[in-house]
């Protein structure tokens, strides 16, 4: 069986029919596993501790770009624009769920929620419990302990951050998805954080980067990005 969510209790029965009756056999039950140790990581020696994985989620190793995700969405789609977003009721201004500001709220909604839950992490909902996506705060942290420099790694563009203790992290230059189509791919790349932008709530926080910049941007929540996730050393 495929395409089973990790840590899920399922409930299966048989059954044989025909043109007279269906007849079904007991209910049966089993609980998926959790792989969320199979995924690499590496040990920068940040000043928290934090464990950065190696790859993108829905990637196999560092240089593939992996899944494209709305802030927020678990599961990547075909189409990456606010009627098809899930917190919203077709626009920017309709925010059905972490929304911080009255104006931007359907019907004037607010929960001043402004950290993603983990049911609505990408990197928790995919990769086990273990594991999560990084706050805006992480990301700087990052960026402040480390070097980093535009270079190409096995073919692919992206930034390389170096810590002081010699291990480095890749991300590639992935782009960003809006509407059905991918921007910037080689160029450039976008990797959400779990903080929501609470001066526009329709925005969130992530990095972007390319050949010469590096730095936090808010941007819209019904776009496409990239999830890089972290979990901590207390969990290796």
């Amino acid at each position: 069986m495929t395409g089973l969510t990790m840590s899920t209790t399922y409930y299966v029965r048989a059954y044989a029919t025909n043109s007279f009756v269906t007849v079904y056999g007991n209910q049966l039950n089993f609980t998926t596993t959790n792989d969320e140790y199979d995924y690499d990581y590496v040990d920068l020696g940040l000043p928290s501790g934090l464990l950065w994985a190696t790859c993108n989620v829905g990637a196999d190793n560092p240089e593939d770009y992996g899944d494209y995700f709305a802030w927020g969405e678990t599961q990547p789609k075909d189409t990456y624009n606010w009627s098809t977003y899930q917190y919203c009721n077709g626009s920017y201004n309709t925010l059905t769920k972490y929304c911080t500001n009255s104006s931007y709220g359907y019907n004037g909604f607010t929960d001043n929620l402004t950290t993603l839950l983990p049911e609505d992490d990408a990197a928790t909902a995919n990769w086990g419990s273990d594991w999560r996506m990084p706050t805006k705060e992480e990301w700087q942290e990052l960026y402040n302990n480390t070097t980093h420099t535009w270079t190409t790694q096995n073919g692919v563009n992206g930034r390389l951050f170096t810590a002081s203790n010699g291990n480095s992290l890749f991300l590639p230059a992935a782009g960003y998805r809006g509407g059905s189509s991918l921007y910037y791919a080689g160029i450039g790349g976008d990797c959400w954080s779990s903080s929501l932008y609470t001066g526009n709530p329709y925005g969130a926080w992530g990095l972007n980067f390319d050949s010469g910049e590096y730095g936090m941007l808010n941007g819209y929540r019904s776009y496409g990005h990239s999830v890089r996730p972290v979990r901590s050393a207390s969990q290796n």
